[in-house]
């Protein structure tokens, strides 16, 4: 007890610290002005907004960001005014007093009469954005933002037939590629020469199996974070991560309904309401719901798919909302992989595209998923924010799993059965406190907080039968493959004792623990246009061990340095220095706790707007070093627990180029292109040299990455609202393994198809692997023995899916 309040006394001691020295007790003030900001319920700013003074009939426009300034105002009581077609017209007023600036948010709300319209013209298709999330908690642009940022829009993924997570999001991102294994499950995102973590609301939900892949359903955007960023939010790769940002009340009424089917038995419904529940205005709500049932291309596979997902939003006054967010998603599906194996070789032809190598006689796995969020925000005044949410995770899969341990060159192979039950709770806690003030002509943005997180998981994968076969003791043949095992081969799994009790002698039973306290100032020069962002961050965090070598501790200092400068308007030029550290559990070979990986990021970059703002492009350079990365040996210990280890250094260096938005009216445009050189530097302690590694490439890693999706849309005349989409995916020199040359076949994939929006109706069509490419592999796994087994995912061949949606 004495040694956490230590750590918490530290805590409040650094945050004291760093506010204590801050601008905000300044006695330097500016001249007197009015700065204010347009939202509407939701947080999003409006731009482009007229907003007036009544008693000087004096007027201005917002900016990109919903921002606005009133300069050289005399000491005195104002009226501020704004009006927007489709909503109400809202006066607040404001005293300034000499030679301070006032600050003012003002919230729209929306005309009820004129909803209709507005929501109908909001569904013109918009690729590109200006500002990050609430999550994310930084105020500056994306385009003034010292680090390399991509956003996917909810516009994109609905234009790509996006269904969940896995489903090909990594093509609108620079540099991003998806190792295909549990599908089912959840998704292992790629990036800068590392595996990244899965973040929902700015909280780090990655576990060691999961988080469950989210459905579209609950999406409104996804934020792909480049490089590392736990200075503001939780421990994160070096790479970076992935924020999921869920739909929240927005205040407007509106709805949405759509069905979707397509090839290999896919159906799919899903709603969306959006709302008042009070008439004062002051309850809101969002609720989103999602049915669907999908075969895999490969034989008897499948999943079924439910999301319920209900948000309440309370406005407590004009300064203070209470939010409280629930998700349960859960799945049934017959195996949680699609893979292919084969003693010859990846690729081998004597297998077709619906290969399946389980049964239709092993019981259905299920998976339940159920994740609380409760947000609390709170305006100070017109400069000072705080903010803090809770979270709660409890993750649950009952399942079975098959694997190949032999394969002979005839084709037997030896399919090994287990046990595939797994459990994982998550706990959270952040708080936040975000403002902006002046000394002189400097502005500070400064934000401040405490972040804390608990993570336990439980796994039981024992392997219960080391050769399942075929009624008769037939082996399974891959080149001439029969289904139908007798129940009564079957082992019947005892779940009689829990899965933590289960768990508990092996090594997949883990806890991990951290609390950090994090601040940062953005300090901007000559009007805005020189920005320094300087940022620290302290992090204790343990991996709890069954044994003293087991369990470590970690007391952590990462500083972080930006520098963004703008030449003009549409052109921004960035450079940063930023660290990383993430506590890994688990036990190596020899049962000793496994280090926490660090990490080392300079990145330096341009970002430009072109035709007006519609369209923006983004070039960017880094080179990170990383410790300890973490790598699977591919086999097994005494106990049916995987052996893995820790490299010792790795080098990841690249370039990244991004375009998405608008070229010319109704022609979006999402365009990106990656190189990536990630190699092992340095071998690991007590490596026998005739094994060294050193030189060679980070496994599942592609040197060139290119992607590229359009959608045009016909804006007038006789075939107003027809729509035309596709694009491409394409990557080369890709690794497996540890090797010094590319050993996967390149990946290259067209998707296309027609669309139709009027008014409040849509209809789409699109055809995945337009071509028919049978070589997609997502996944592979090259043996290191002449009687080893290749392993590997290939994608479906060609398929369609059609949607039509319904708004009101």
């Amino acid at each position: 007890m004495r040694l956490q309040f230590n750590r918490l006394f530290k805590l409040a001691g650094l945050l004291c610290a760093i506010l204590i020295t801050s601008p905000v007790f300044s006695n330097t003030e500016p001249l007197s002005a009015i700065r204010g900001k347009v939202i509407t319920n939701d947080g999003t700013p409006v731009a482009y907004v007229a907003v007036q003074i009544k008693e000087k009939n004096k007027g201005t426009l917002t900016d990109d960001n919903g921002e606005f300034i009133f300069k050289k105002m005399q000491p005195g009581h104002y009226t501020i005014q704004v009006m927007l077609i489709g909503y109400k017209t809202v006066t607040q007023e404001i005293d300034v007093a000499k030679d301070q600036i006032a600050s003012i948010t003002i919230q729209l709300e929306a005309s009820d009469k004129q909803l209709q319209e507005v929501i109908i013209n909001a569904t013109r298709n918009k690729y590109k954005t200006d500002s990050l999330s609430e999550s994310l908690r930084l105020k500056t642009p994306l385009l003034e933002v010292p680090q390399n940022i991509q956003v996917i829009s909810s516009t994109l993924l609905a234009d790509q037939q996006t269904f969940d997570i896995v489903d090909g999001i990594t093509r609108n991102v620079s540099g991003a590629t998806r190792v295909g294994h549990w599908d089912n499950q959840y998704a292992q995102i790629r990036m800068r020469g590392s595996k990244i973590p899965a973040f929902r609301n700015g909280m780090n939900i990655e576990a060691s199996w999961g988080p469950t892949a989210e459905d579209a359903a609950m999406i409104e955007r996804i934020e792909f974070v480049k490089g590392p960023a736990g200075f503001m939010l939780a421990a994160g790769e070096p790479g970076g991560f992935y924020n999921v940002v869920t739909k929240k009340p927005t205040g407007i009424t509106k709805g949405s309904a759509t069905v979707s089917m397509g090839s290999f038995s896919t159906y799919r419904a899903a709603l969306d309401f959006d709302g008042k529940l009070s008439k004062d205005g002051k309850l809101l709500y969002r609720l989103n719901l999602a049915g669907q049932q999908k075969d895999f291309y490969t034989k008897y596979n499948y999943s079924n798919r439910y999301l319920f997902s209900p948000v309440l939003k309370y406005l407590v006054d004009d300064k203070t909302s209470v939010t409280i967010e629930y998700s349960l998603q859960t799945s049934t599906y017959l195996a949680n992989g699609n893979y292919s194996f084969s003693a010859k070789k990846l690729l081998d032809e004597g297998l077709s595209n619906d290969f399946f190598y389980g049964d239709p006689s092993f019981e259905p796995g299920k998976l339940r998923d159920h994740s609380v969020y409760l947000y609390l925000d709170h305006q100070l005044n017109n400069r000072w924010k705080a903010h803090a949410q809770v979270a709660y995770f409890n993750f649950r899969m009952l399942a079975n799993s098959v694997w190949a341990s032999k394969v002979t060159q005839e084709g037997d192979m030896t399919r090994y059965f287990s046990i595939g039950d797994e459990q994982g709770e998550n706990r959270f806690a952040q708080m936040s406190l975000s403002g902006e003030e002046y000394t002189g002509p400097v502005r500070h943005r400064i934000l401040a907080g405490v972040d804390m997180g608990n993570k336990k998981f439980w796994g039981d994968f024992r392997t219960l039968h080391p050769n399942i076969t075929l009624p008769g003791g037939k082996l399974f043949n891959i080149y001439n493959p029969q289904y139908g095992i007798h129940f009564d081969s079957i082992p019947e799994i005892d779940r009689t004792q829990s899965i933590k009790t289960r768990a508990g002698w092996t090594s997949y039973a883990t806890v991990v623990n951290y609390t950090s306290a994090y601040a940062q100032d953005e300090l901007a020069f000559f009007n805005d246009k020189l920005r320094l962002s300087l940022g620290i961050r302290y992090t204790y965090a343990e991996t709890v061990g069954k044994t003293k070598t087991a369990g470590i501790q970690d007391d952590v200092v990462t500083p972080r340095a930006g520098l963004s400068y703008s030449v003009d308007k549409t052109t921004s030029v960035y450079a940063l220095y930023d660290q990383s550290f993430v506590p890994v559990p688990g036990l190596d070979s020899n049962l000793n706790a496994f280090k926490p990986i660090k990490g080392k990021d300079l990145e330096a970059g341009i970002k430009r707007e072109w035709f007006g703002g519609r369209l923006v492009s983004s070039v960017s350079a880094y080179h990170i070093t990383r410790e300890n990365s973490l790598v699977s040996l591919g086999i097994f210990d005494s106990r049916g627990a995987a052996v893995s280890m820790q490299l010792g250094e790795t080098v990841s260096k690249g370039i990244e180029a991004d375009i998405n938005g608008e070229v010319i009216p109704g022609l979006n445009v999402n365009i990106n292109y990656a190189y990536t050189d990630s190699k092992i530097t340095k071998e690991a302690p007590n490596t026998e040299a005739s094994k060294s590694t050193i030189g060679n490439v980070t496994p599942n890693t592609a040197a060139h990455v290119t992607n590229a999706w359009a959608n045009y849309r016909i804006g007038r005349g006789l075939l107003e609202g027809f729509g035309v989409t596709g694009g491409f995916q394409w990557q080369a020199e890709r690794y497996v393994g540890t090797t010094k040359v590319a050993n996967v076949p390149d990946y290259f994939r067209v998707d296309g198809g027609l669309n139709y929006q009027k008014g409040k109706y849509g209809i789409s069509f699109l055809v995945n692997n337009l071509l028919d490419n049978r070589k997609l592999l997502t996944a592979a796994s090259v043996p290191t023995t002449s009687t080893g087994v290749y392993s590997y995912i290939v994608e479906a061949r060609r398929n369609f899916r059609m949607s039509i949606m319904y708004r009101f």
